[in-house]
């Protein structure tokens, strides 16, 4: 195992049971109590997954989040004692793969971390499995390409976290073709679906406000209500 895995966490406390816990699971854990300390780490440590609380006096998890997407695709996890959709879509707008409201069971923390590093492990390796020929669509100005995992739209790169990357291809891959929720949700993440299930519909919705999509007229993802999501041919 011996992934490096970030936390921070300005309640001492908290980040220390969390760094027990990771680390009774074999995993290497860099815990900071700021977010200062923890941007150097991020520029200077080669990261598998940040546990991030939102809330840190100095610099707020948010703000690391958008640091670590600007150069990293590793899965992000946020920490937060609040409940608001309005954070929620907030962290999932800057790239947060996955969110944890306090208080938690640390076994929780624990499973959420090999979920989302199981998945990314998963992926790395079918881009590396698919990698000895060119896999790319264009459609409509939309360039995806899976060899060097880059996405252009009118030739500007889009900034895609890996489960972002994962959906538009998975979509793209079936043009044409209309894709339920539940086949989405279980060949990205992997996991069984269940019906109250609302990551996709988020991810969904931030894909599209990269792609500049107007919430009624999409014109590449299309909601085909009762059934799923669709690129047109």
């Amino acid at each position: 195992m011996n992934e490096n895995i970030l936390v921070v966490d300005d309640e001492k406390e908290i980040a220390d049971l969390i760094e027990v816990y990771l680390k009774n699971d074999g995993y290497n854990v860099y815990k900071f109590y700021n977010g200062t300390e923890a941007l150097k780490c991020i520029e200077n440590t080669p990261l598998d997954l940040a546990l991030l609380d939102i809330m840190i006096p100095d610099v707020d998890g948010f703000h690391i989040c958008q640091k670590i997407r600007e150069k990293y695709y590793y899965p992000v996890i946020m920490l937060t004692a609040k409940v608001e959709d309005g954070d929620k879509i907030m962290g999932l707008t800057l790239g947060a793969d996955d969110y944890i409201t306090k208080p938690f069971n640390p076994l929780e923390v624990v499973a959420r971390v090999k979920t989302q590093l199981r998945r990314y492990t998963r992926y790395n390796k079918n881009v590396e499995r698919k990698s000895d020929k060119m896999m790319e669509y264009d459609i409509r100005g939309l360039l995806i390409n899976n060899k060097n995992h880059k996405c252009y739209l009118f030739g500007k790169e889009l900034q895609l976290t890996p489960i972002e990357f994962s959906i538009l291809w998975y979509l793209c891959e079936r043009q044409g073709n209309v894709v339920s929720s539940e086949e989405l949700f279980e060949a990205v993440w992997g996991e069984k679906y269940f019906n109250n299930n609302n990551t996709v519909m988020a991810h969904i919705g931030r894909l599209r406000e990269k792609l500049g999509e107007p919430a009624k007229k999409p014109k590449f993802i299309k909601t085909v209500w009762g059934v799923g999501y669709t690129i047109e041919k």
